[in-house]
């Protein structure tokens, strides 16, 4: 490019929602780059979302935009191309003339105005229409994500160029010769020559390349620059850039163009079941991202606001960014070569790839998003940073078409890896002739590697089921200790499946099943997580744009309908805590996999649509929450993990505690050895046992195991807790677990309590008397009571139990987690947090909690179970009341299933003491009618 015209500033706008033409004159006026939303015109938008985030002035129809610009004199006839940096669908007109349209969704809108614009004023006119995409456009339209906005962002501009410019520059970098092929089409004279030169820049290292010359002819050009042995390479460890110059000159020596390129130097591959960065192996520390901006709406378009966002992610061990069904903007991409993230763009497909005799075949559909992927390819290939590509999101449909858009896509442009697309085929997945790796969360229904499932996609996951331990890891389910003995299949290959398909269900052909087969490429582990915790109502003030959290306004009035506004804050914080544990856990499997190439999270942040998905340890606006600091969650999600595999977190008086320690390490410059130093000790920073081992670092070694830890477990009085702390020597690389240890003589002596499984006439009874009454119902005989279940809910209860209700299947529980007034006198001897922790975990699988609706605000149990945003029931685990002249305790536990563990004792142990002292005088009086109606 010569030179531009900025044409960013205010511009005509007439809204025309009915889509009948243009008026003149316009009637308003708007500031662009921008969005009609943003600049709050149209009317007020009444409609209040419950299910996502409410756009104050959603505007949908044609936006007409004008404005009128001034060519200079010097100008007037060159080669001129209008830029839309990113925008729906377009029109454009010059002085009236139409000039073309444009649709894409991911790449700027591009039209050739030379010959159109003398010297002097011109109107240019723009139409934007948000209705009618060629496809649904994925969360590039999505009201779940960014809006769908009319408006025009980024750079728009006129850019002028000599009679000689180059069009399509490609960079192909090429490791082994140190040097980059530049192809490019050159448009205008014979004669001209190019000039290349490249100098470094972000690193503390500085490498200058000498300037070369060629003299070029019109049509395709090829070019092999070289860089020489001291060429600086990129990666996310050092992700050193070049400025590439290309300039061209006429045969007057005049300058007819100029690029200035960023370009790394690097070699994104596989080898076996990893990805190699220039050679070395790599793990994908991934996130989903679906372009959430609640300030704007839209994803920004300026390198210094995704530095931002991309450093925050970065601070959490983040290295990996897949964008769900959608393309960031170029800054993206720009700020991602700066910080050393490896991008995946996706088409904006989430839906069945068709062949052309297929019934619904949609032919124009399938033929856009193939181009759409060019255009990606074309606009954003340059980029270091960009090393994946996926065609969408969950697909079902002709696998034989998934594999020839594959390949073409693959034969057009071998810079990147290619997958079929993000959890293809769900339960009936394959991996394809062409996939470069693989993206799912299951290979057969029970071959699972993702710890948490909704409901209708049961079996559920590890965190989700198992009892908690760090033995999890998922090598055995992408390639089974007994594979070769025999087939197994989810379902039954040639059938029907019933999917989660988007938001909804649906019924679709399970197609040809592979039988029993591994993966022989990278396998990457498809949105996993997913864990929710309640609404912080403080964030609804955060919403100063054109965004309203309207449906955080409405879960706040239901919980206040119920009386339960007052414990917001607590609900917040608490099923918070239980999350961060719960990521630890899935998070810490994937690194303890050694078969698994990598792991995207759904995710870092909270996900503002599909109900309201808050599954972030950070808000929709990349704030932390308060739950965890960056260098935690970098202690089990980071370049380098210590992890100590153990079979349980509670032990009693006595036992030996066994711990297998091991590192993964993806970080460069891995030393010859490590050192490791090891401790047990209370929380009150009393020593228990500590040690050190040393470790050789094998060359190129990824998993190292380092010792295997025995440790008598003292002796104790009172319920311990123990944190067991790894480091190892001269490096940030540390790990903590929380162990808890019981005295081995306790028991749960309920002499003199009145305990019983029903509210019976003699129960109340001896209530009336004055006496002291345990009331502990079976679970299973219980009617108004919800399941107990420690894990937090999955995504968002109100979608998923849609959901599986629609597929007839069981809905979620939906609950997150306890609240518990751990002050109270019945944990004197069962030391508890204020949130679930796991000495809770086996008491909960087994119990239920009772549904007190409508019970007095005072009436406060002492363990509350945290309910959905969209039921707010209060679910008491254990609560008191008076009853007559007598003290009642409820606990809907099945004893007998827990006393057979230390912590189960312990609690029940606890109960009876505190059943047995002084304490137990419950302050809130209820009625026998109160109690028979609630506990049935």
């Amino acid at each position: 490019m010569l030179t531009k015209i900025s044409l960013e500033g205010e511009w005509s706008l007439q809204l025309d929602a009915a889509k009948q033409g243009a008026e003149l004159p316009y009637t308003d006026v708007i500031t662009l780059p921008g969005t009609t939303s943003h600049a709050r015109k149209g009317p007020v938008n009444e409609h209040k979302l419950v299910g996502a985030l409410t756009d104050e002035y959603l505007f949908e129809g044609y936006a007409w935009y004008a404005k009128e610009v001034v060519i200079p004199e010097e100008l007037a006839g060159k080669t001129c191309f209008l830029y839309l940096e990113r925008t729906r669908m377009t029109t454009v007109w010059v002085d009236g003339q139409e000039i073309g349209s444009r649709n894409s969704l991911n790449t700027a809108h591009v039209y050739e105005l030379s010959g159109k614009l003398g010297a002097g004023s011109h109107t240019i006119t723009v139409r934007v229409d948000n209705t009618d995409y060629p496809t649904k456009g994925g969360h590039l339209t999505s009201p779940d994500t960014q809006t769908n906005w009319n408006g025009i962002t980024g750079r728009i501009e006129l850019q002028f160029y000599g009679e000689s410019y180059l069009n399509g520059i490609r960079l192909d970098p090429d490791l082994s010769a140190r040097s980059v092929r530049i192809t490019a089409r050159l448009e205008g004279a014979a004669g001209v020559r190019l000039t290349i030169s490249a100098a470094s820049f972000n690193g503390a290292s500085k490498h200058e390349v000498n300037e070369r010359a060629f003299t070029v002819s019109p049509g395709d050009i090829s070019l092999q620059y070289e860089l020489g042995q001291g060429a600086l390479l990129w990666s996310e460890a050092a992700p050193h850039l070049y400025n590439l110059s290309i300039t061209l000159k006429d045969d007057k020596g005049e300058v007819a163009d100029r690029h200035e390129l960023i370009f790394g130097l690097r070699e994104f591959k596989t080898d076996g079941d990893k990805f190699t960065i220039n050679g070395e192996k790599t793990f994908l520390r991934g996130k989903h991202d679906g372009l959430i901006f609640p300030l704007t709406g839209y994803a920004p378009t300026d390198v210094e606001e995704w530095l931002r966002i991309l450093g925050i992610a970065k601070s959490y061990g983040i290295n990996h960014y897949r964008f769900h069904t959608c393309c960031p903007p170029e800054a993206a991409f720009t700020a991602a070569d700066i910080l050393g993230i490896y991008m995946q763009p996706e088409l904006p497909f989430w839906g069945t790839i068709t062949e052309e005799t297929d019934e619904g075949h949609n032919q124009a559909e399938q033929d856009y998003l193939i181009s759409e992927g060019y255009e990606i390819l074309k606009a954003f290939g340059n980029h270091p940073s960009f090393v994946m590509m996926s065609l969408g999101n969950e697909l079902w449909g002709s696998r034989p078409r998934i594999d020839a858009i594959l390949k073409a896509y693959k034969e057009f442009d071998d810079r990147h890896l290619y997958t079929q697309g993000s959890n293809n085929h769900q339960f009936m997945p394959e991996v394809l002739e062409h996939d470069d790796f693989f993206s799912g969360v299951r290979f057969s229904r029970d071959r699972l590697f993702r710890g948490s499932y909704a409901m209708c996609d049961a079996p559920l996951g590890h965190v989700q089921t198992d009892s908690p331990s760090t033995m999890k890891d998922y090598d055995d389910a992408i390639v089974p200790p007994d594979f070769g003995k025999g087939g197994e299949n989810g379902e039954q290959a040639g059938g029907t499946i019933q999917i989660q398909y988007g938001t909804e269900a649906k019924t679709v052909q399970a197609g040809d099943g592979s039988g029993e087969w591994i993966p022989q490429i990278p396998v990457v582990s498809h949105e996993i997580g997913q864990y929710a915790t309640y609404p912080d109502y403080e964030e609804i003030e955060k919403y100063t744009g054109p965004l309203k959290a309207e449906n955080f306004k409405i879960f706040r009035e239901r919980l206040e309908s119920k009386g339960l506004g007052h414990l917001a804050a607590k609900y917040f914080e608490s099923s918070g805590q239980l999350a961060v544990a719960c990521y630890k856990e899935e998070l810490e499997a994937a690194f303890r996999s050694r078969r698994l190439a990598g792991f995207q999270l759904l995710d870092l942040q909270d996900f503002s649509g599909q109900g309201t998905a808050l599954v972030g340890i950070l808000d929709a606006f990349m704030d932390s929450k308060g739950m965890i600091t960056p260098e935690e969650w970098r202690t089990f999600c980071n370049d380098a993990v210590l992890l100590a595999r153990f079979p349980k977190y509670n032990y009693a008086s006595g036992e030996s505690f066994n711990a297998h320690v091991e590192l993964s390490l993806f970080r460069s410059g891995a030393p010859e050895s490590v050192s490791l130093q090891w401790k047990l000790a209370a929380a009150g920073g009393q020593t228990l046992a500590e040690g050190q081992a040393e470790a050789a670092v094998p060359a190129g070694a990824n998993y190292i195991d380092i010792c295997d830890l025995a440790v008598d477990l003292p002796a104790v009085e009172r319920m311990t807790k123990v944190v067991f702390s790894l480091q190892l020597a001269g490096t940030d690389i540390r790990k903590n677990y929380d162990l808890w240890l019981y005295p081995s003589n306790v028991s749960a002596d309920f002499s003199g309590v009145r305990m019983f499984e029903e509210l019976t006439d003699e129960a109340l009874a001896l209530l009336e008397q004055g006496e002291n009454v345990l009331l502990m119902p079976k679970p299973e005989s219980l009617e108004n009571a919800i399941e107990g279940f420690y894990c937090t809910d999955f995504w968002c209860y109100p979608m998923f139990r849609s959901i599986s209700e629609s597929m007839n299947r069981p809905v979620p529980v939906g609950t997150m987690g306890l609240l518990i007034d751990n002050t109270h006198p019945v944990f004197r001897d069962f030391l508890s947090e204020e949130y679930s922790t796991y000495p809770w975990w086996n008491i909960i699988e087994n119990s239920k909690s009772i549904i007190m609706d409508g019970t007095a605000r005072e009436w406060s149990p002492i363990v509350q179970t945290i309910d959905n945003f969209e039921r707010n029931h209060k679910l008491g685990f254990l609560f008191e009341c008076r009853v007559g002249a007598g003290n009642l305790l409820v606990c809907p536990l099945d004893a007998d299933k827990v006393s057979g563990t230390p912590e189960g004792r312990q609690f029940l142990s606890s109960l009876a003491g505190y059943m047995k002292s002084a304490d137990f005088k419950p302050q809130y009086e209820a009625s026998a009618a109160e109690l028979r109606e609630m506990i049935r």
